[in-house]
């Protein structure tokens, strides 16, 4: 038979080991939440930049993607300012040989943008997308997009504003279909669909 105090150490000590568990568990689920935050920074420098690029463009007012014909949409949304969802894509940045993000100054890409008025799909949304640089060297940093102009056409544009190595990437490469995928999926989720 087990004595009364057997017995009390044995159901003490049970409940210092469910503590423990439920300490060691509460503990791992914290790192793992903290670890699947997806506005957790990435870890490497391409991915910190395409974040960088991506929140920039989506806290940018349109118009200063310095695209043309955003007046209308701009004065439609005078009462509530809707959001911006961007997809991006870099090409490239310069200094090429930086390691940290505080280094990058210049950054060469792709943005796809939509403006999510509410309850307005995907297809007729206003967009804003093309070869984009991106001045890092500013708080916040600079947009700039290649558009054509009454004497100089798209392609000359590009070919000014981009260094040789981009060139072809900003004529043929846009977003990969797992991008497009994210940026939809962001899209239909800001725009009430």
């Amino acid at each position: 038979m087990i004595s009364r105090e057997s017995f009390a150490g044995w159901y003490r000590n049970r409940f210092v080991w469910v503590a423990v568990i439920l300490l060691v568990v509460s503990v791992g689920a914290v790192v793992l939440l903290n670890r699947a935050d997806p506005a957790a920074e990435p870890a490497d420098l391409q991915g910190q930049i395409t974040a960088r690029m991506r929140t920039t463009l989506e806290q940018a007012d349109p118009g200063q993607h310095n695209h043309a014909g955003h007046g209308a949409q701009q004065a439609a949304a005078a009462e509530v300012k809707p959001q911006v969802i961007c997809g991006v894509r870099v090409y490239g940045y310069e200094p090429a040989e930086v390691t940290a993000l505080a280094d990058v100054r210049t950054v060469y890409g792709f943005h796809l943008c939509g403006v999510a008025e509410q309850k307005r799909p995907w297809d007729v949304a206003v967009k804003l997308a093309g070869p984009v640089i991106m001045d890092m060297s500013t708080d916040p940093p600079g947009i700039q997009v290649v558009e054509a102009t009454a004497d100089v056409r798209f392609v000359d544009r590009l070919r000014e504003m981009f260094p040789d190595k981009y060139e072809e990437l900003a004529l043929r490469e846009a977003l990969t279909e797992s991008e497009m995928a994210d940026q939809r999926r962001r899209y239909d989720a800001a725009a009430g669909m």
